[in-house]
């Protein structure tokens, strides 16, 4: 893919962004450090492109037109709806966003809706709570819950894995997987301890730790596009491993990171306060970074397993 096509991907999926007014200023923040932090040589100037698309404006159909092939345009609306669904299902204006795009690029009403309503079930999934997890008034903060150590500790490991091996394939909608599968995380930690959860809990708590889930799934699908993996068909994840394996080590480390805090958070009665997670969350990113590495060929055997058509299925049964 020319330069030219990735800013236009680029541009697409941060108008995308933007399309519901994006009033959270620390999701704000987060998507404007990612332009700045994805373009780190600067030869597609993305800091220069984030002001341009919340200030300018571009025009949608003259943005659209830079994408010649159909795959390229195929990619740029799966973004788009990934984008749109990162930290909700769809709402009214990221509806009539993403009508008008698939207008701009030319695709069939079919295909445009086959690809929205897949990223509209993967979104929706993370909103099912875990049935099998009590709901029982809290325990005392003594650590006890319906969990045993041993059963936090690979649900936490099995989702930090899982997620990295999302990051590692080449679909775009792989990565929007990875949310919904970090919510169920802080969902069963958080039920097993006695706590009533919910969508809105989950993302609160994700966001105080600075895990933005918009700018997170943007992060993901960036360096998937800029590193060429993003829309390989045969072999790509064989191509891609090298470039994949540092982000994949990241997702691998934000998951386990987010799974160990949440343990602390909840077991501790929620006593910690935001700077207390914020604290907390760095140190225990700082030591899953480490150990990302002794878990690579695991991870890599996953994503080999894994079935991007039955992505919704796999969320629902963690």
């Amino acid at each position: 893919m020319s330069p030219d096509e990735i800013r236009a991907i680029i541009t697409i999926a941060l108008m995308a962004a933007f399309a519901d007014g994006m009033k959270d200023e620390r999701e704000r923040a987060a998507v404007k450090q990612l332009a700045e932090a994805l373009d780190g040589d600067g030869s597609l100037n993305l800091a220069a492109l984030y002001r341009d698309v919340l200030m300018a404006k571009p025009d949608l159909a003259t943005v659209a037109g830079v994408l010649q092939s159909a795959e390229s345009r195929q990619l740029a609306y799966e973004m788009a709806a990934g984008v749109c669904d990162a930290d909700r299902v769809q709402g009214s204006a990221e509806r009539e966003f993403l009508a008008r795009l698939a207008a701009a690029l030319g695709l069939a009403a079919a295909q445009a809706s086959a690809i929205s309503g897949e990223a509209d079930a993967i979104a929706a999934a993370a909103s099912v709570p875990e049935p099998a997890v009590a709901t029982a008034a809290a325990p005392a903060a003594t650590g006890a819950g319906t969990l045993s150590q041993a059963e936090t500790d690979k649900l936490i490991l099995d989702a930090a894995i899982t997620n990295a091996a999302l990051e590692l394939l080449p679909e775009s909608l792989s990565s929007l997987a990875i949310i919904p599968l970090q919510m169920r995380l802080v969902y069963r930690i958080g039920k097993s301890h006695g706590y009533e959860m919910d969508r809105t809990h989950a993302k609160d708590f994700l966001a105080t730790l600075g895990v933005g889930l918009t700018s997170q799934y943007l992060e993901q699908a960036g360096r998937k596009l800029l590193g060429g993996l993003l829309g390989s068909i045969a072999g790509g994840l064989g191509r891609g491993l090298g470039k994949q394996a540092a982000s994949s080590g990241l997702t691998f480390a934000t998951t386990y990171a987010l799974g160990r805090v949440a343990e602390r958070y909840y077991a501790g009665g929620r006593t910690l306060d935001a700077q207390a997670l914020k604290s907390t969350f760095t140190g225990l990113l700082e030591e899953a970074r480490l150990i990302a590495p002794r878990y690579q060929d695991e991870i890599v055997t996953r994503s080999r397993g894994i079935d991007t058509r039955q992505l919704t299925a796999m969320i629902g049964k963690f």
